[in-house]
């Protein structure tokens, strides 16, 4: 006689529940405090926290306890898996007081077991109902909650026998593949991971860490104990609180987990390939809770899909011949769970077709709705199932434990009352809102006769491998070199060559003889750039991908050869080349410099492939909240007109313009721009300072442009405050951008004093004013500064400041920067604040000046501006002797809490 799919469920997942089974052959107490009755069974509490259930039913003259433990895999830590199921087993081996609790159950006549499950751990026997088993049982339930021995002995024995459990699941290819599914549908909660826990795991814990483990969630305030069946309801709770209350209550407190799985954010697959004979098909959904008001309705959807016969998977599949089974259930747990189908195939069936075919069933269930006789005939069962159990005492006590380990036992009924409301509509909104694609892992087996796998090894102890190493021979010491001032200005040599180029040197020692060496090309005006769209970052890109000597991979193979990283990136009138490479390399790494600046050939190949990943590039940024507030709040502070080389273009006329662009654009302009002539060179390292000028003048000279360079210099707008948002969904991360222009100088009176303020409100690391308030104190960001710049040829600067955070943290964020600024505006600084931001400041500068890399960028861009590094010298004097009334008197003056813009792009 054919059982309900429902039942049929339940016993696949118990089933998939880790248990052992026992083979059996047939002084003045607190009184309990009752706290509820609920359709005949009745909860009670004892001081220590146990919460017990007392269900008095004379119809059979048995009795069950069951207890449930409030852990299970859900609880592990790392290295911990499977440490409940394994607790599980070590339970059963006895305290001092019942040394064989497997006799014991045995002599009682009970029928025992134990499971443990993702959510809780329990523990059962129904024996026959007498006061002496009563007794007994209630006594060994109280002594080994507490009293168990968890002895080393006893766990190295019962290694191999849990091993063979979790072996055995190993030989189930349908078993093993729906662990893989969940594991991939679960990134973090523990849900993922198999109640049975990892072999090394069972092999390598450690007997302490399972000792504490078992102290730990044993205890009266995490169990729920369960006596059913014929019993006396008032001698029973005395019997109950003569062997639980003496039990103290721990006073160590219980942490509620927390993980929560994000939502998934796409369609996810996984491929098994084992030994096996039948092919396997298999999908699974994200479901919510068991005590969520969905689950009635997605309990009767698994139904209405994989209830045999009727159900829609069932005849779709097994019915038409393409899969020899399936079977579907939902799991309702204590957080959010999971909905799982599976279809067993044929060797010489299509797996492709059978997967398609299940998907376009659970796909077009709005196109083809749940119907009321559909609903009627799952509930029907599902109501069956539930009288059936609540008719027998024995089964309810240990049914109850799933609900138990949900939140509350109550849920049982509630769920069978939800159950009965359930319609059509409730059905059909569930499966549209939780069968989608983007919520759905995917599985497949392929049986496979011998599968060709990697056994990652196991590594050797390092002391072992390493015990005779001596290594290579050390670096030479290179200099211990000053990054004073002073001690760089002594040392710099700066010059022209013939052609224009403009250079400066710094010569030292360094570890590996290491050198960095920047290059910056100018070139163009304000006139003659107009209109040029993407092709400055073009030009710059295509002179790496190939030249009448090399091809993309030869430069490529030559750079690794010559151990040197370049770069080569393009900002409007700019082209600037970065690179490190060795004192041995550098006039070899110049000379691929100059086959790259002077004998680019543009590739049309090439080309093509610069614009797709360009386009992609764009693409990817258009609802990216940094990037997106990033381009607007330049073009909001920095109003140029459409087409000017210092116009902010937005993403779509960047994908505009990239599409545009064609290969003899790229080669016009740059036979129109490039040159050497406004060039400016900087090197810093070890290197021969004769060979380098004299390879840089190959490179650099008798190359003039077609048009003259003319700067085009920055311009101070004075913008009109305002507020622009811009929506960003499905993005959890927001930004802010804000800020006003200032008409400034970095050579005016005030500019030292403005960057220490500023270092004070938002510089330094996480000790600044905002930083303290926004993110330390408040939580609201991870991130948040300000900055000052000023000019360096023209009054054009700005003062700006930045946020990341949660989107839905925005009002409390704009409202926490606004207080920091207006205190810092209307209060000022402290003496202390200026004291620790001077010296934290300059010693900053010293530490930037002491890499090479940001050295000898500097140097090119004093070298660009008719600056040596006397203005450091100044600048660093003048911040020495600020008083705080410079510093408060240039905050007043120059920052204006009234006049920021404010830009914001998040999911809001």
């Amino acid at each position: 006689m054919k059982t309900t799919t429902f039942i049929q469920r339940g016993f696949l997942v118990m089933m998939l529940i880790a248990s052992v089974t026992l083979s059996a052959t047939a002084g003045e107490l607190t009184p309990p405090r009752k706290i509820t009755s609920v359709e005949g069974i009745t909860e009670y509490e004892l001081p220590n926290g146990l919460r017990v259930l007392l269900f008095p039913d004379p119809s059979k003259s048995t009795i069950t306890v069951n207890i449930t433990y409030l852990v299970g895999s859900r609880h592990e830590g790392y290295g911990e898996t499977g440490m409940a199921h394994l607790l599980e087993h070590m339970v059963f081996k006895g305290t001092p007081k019942h040394p064989n609790i497997p006799q014991e159950l045995t002599t009682h006549g009970c029928r025992p077991n134990g499971t443990t499950w993702y959510d809780r751990t329990n523990y059962f026997e129904t024996f026959s109902a007498s006061d002496e088993n009563l007794n007994w049982a209630l006594d060994m339930e109280a002594d080994r909650m507490i009293n168990s021995y968890i002895a080393k002995k006893d766990l190295e024995s019962e290694f191999s026998v849990v091993r063979n459990e979790f072996e055995s699941g190993e030989n189930d290819p349908s078993g093993v593949l729906m662990e893989r599914v969940m594991s991939t549908a679960f990134l973090w909660h523990n849900y993922g991971k198999s109640t049975i826990g990892s072999k090394e795991d069972i092999e390598k814990v450690p007997i302490e860490n399972l000792q504490a483990f078992y102290r730990k969630f044993y205890q009266p305030d995490n169990a729920v104990l369960l006596v059913a069946g014929k019993i006396d309801e008032a001698k029973t709770l005395e019997l109950v609180n003569k062997y639980f209350t003496p039990i103290p209550r721990p006073s160590r407190v219980l942490q509620p987990t927390y993980t929560v799985e994000p939502t998934q954010d796409g369609e996810r697959s996984v491929l098994l390939r084992r030994t096996g004979d039948v092919q396997v098909a298999s999908c699974g959904y994200h479901i919510c809770a068991g005590s969520h008001p969905d689950y009635p309705a997605i309990e009767i959807l698994a139904d209405v899909l994989s209830n045999e016969p009727s159900g829609r998977l069932y005849k779709a599949l097994v019915e038409s011949k393409k899969a020899s089974s399936m079977y579907g259930f939902s799991f309702g747990l204590k957080d959010p769970g999971f909905m799982y189908f599976q279809a067993d195939v044929l060797k010489e069936k299509s797996l492709d077709d059978v997967q398609k075919t299940m998907f376009s069933v659970l796909d077009n269930i709005a196109k083809n709705p749940v119907t009321d006789e559909e609903v009627t005939r799952a509930k029907n069962g599902i109501l069956k199932y539930y009288e059936q159990t609540y008719n027998n005492a024995e089964r309810m006590g240990t049914t109850l434990s799933e609900f138990i380990a949900k939140g509350d036992w109550r849920l049982w009924f509630y769920f069978r009352d939800q159950v009965e409301k359930v319609t059509a509509a409730d059905v059909n909104r569930v499966a549209a809102y939780y069968l989608k694609p983007s919520n759905r892992t995917n599985g497949l087996f392929v049986p496979e006769a011998k599968p060709d796998r990697v056994d990652i090894a196991e590594a050797p102890e390092p002391k072992t491998i390493l015990k005779d190493y001596k290594g290579k021979a050390a670096l030479a010491q290179a200099e211990s070199f000053d990054p004073s001032v002073s001690n760089i200005l002594s040392r710099i040599k700066s010059g022209n060559m013939t052609g224009g180029t403009k250079y400066t040197l710094l010569n030292k020692t360094t570890r590996g003889n290491t050198v960095n060496m920047v290059i910056g090309l100018r070139m163009g005006s304000v006139t003659t750039m107009k209109d040029k769209g993407m092709l400055p970052s073009m030009t710059a890109e295509m002179l790496g991908r190939g030249t009448a000597k090399y091809t993309y991979q030869q430069l490529n193979d030559a750079l690794d050869q010559y151990k040197a990283n370049l770069s080569v990136s393009a900002n409007g009138q700019d082209v600037n080349i970065s690179v490190q490479t060795t004192r041995d390399n550098l006039v070899k790494v110049i000379a691929l410099i100059e086959e790259m600046l002077r004998h680019p050939v543009f590739p049309p190949a090439e080309f093509e492939k610069l614009k797709e990943e360009q386009l992609a590039a764009i693409e990817s940024q258009k609802s990216e909240p940094q990037a997106i507030a990033s381009v607007l709040f330049s073009r909001l502070t920095n109003p140029y007109a459409k087409g000017d080389v210092r116009y902010s273009m937005n993403f779509d006329e960047q994908l505009e313009a990239t599409k545009a662009a064609r290969i003899e654009d790229v080669k016009g302009f740059y036979q129109q721009f490039y040159n050497g002539q406004y060039a400016t060179v900087s090197v810093v390292g070890d290197f021969d300072e004769k060979a380098t000028l004299g390879a840089l003048s190959t490179a650099l000279d008798n190359w003039k442009a077609t048009v003259a360079y003319e700067e085009a210099k920055d311009e101070y707008f004075d913008v009109t405050p305002k507020t622009e948002k811009v929506n960003t969904p499905d993005k959890k991360n927001a930004m802010l951008m804000c800020g006003m222009n200032l008409q400034l100088h970095d050579d005016d009176p005030d500019f030292a004093a403005l960057v220490i303020g500023n270092y004070i409100l938002g510089g330094g690391f996480l000790n600044s004013r905002l930083a303290v308030r926004v993110r330390q104190k408040e939580g609201i960001s991870y991130g948040i500064g300000s900055y000052i710049q000023a000019g360096q040829t023209q009054k054009a600067g700005m003062f700006g400041s930045y946020a990341i955070f949660n989107p839905d943290n925005l009002d409390r964020l704009i409202t926490a920067y606004k207080d920091e600024l207006t205190r810092i505006t209307t209060q000022g600084v402290t003496d202390t604040e200026l004291q620790d931001a001077v010296k934290g400041y300059l010693q900053n500068r010293n530490v930037s000046r002491s890499q090479d890399r940001e050295l000898a960028s500097r140097m090119n861009n004093y070298l660009r501006w008719d600056r040596s590094f006397s203005w450091d010298a100044s600048l660093e004097t003048r911040m020495g002797s600020l008083t705080t009334a410079d510093v408060n008197t240039a905050l007043k003056k120059w920052i204006q809490p009234d006049k920021i813009s404010f830009v914001e792009a998040g999911d809001f």
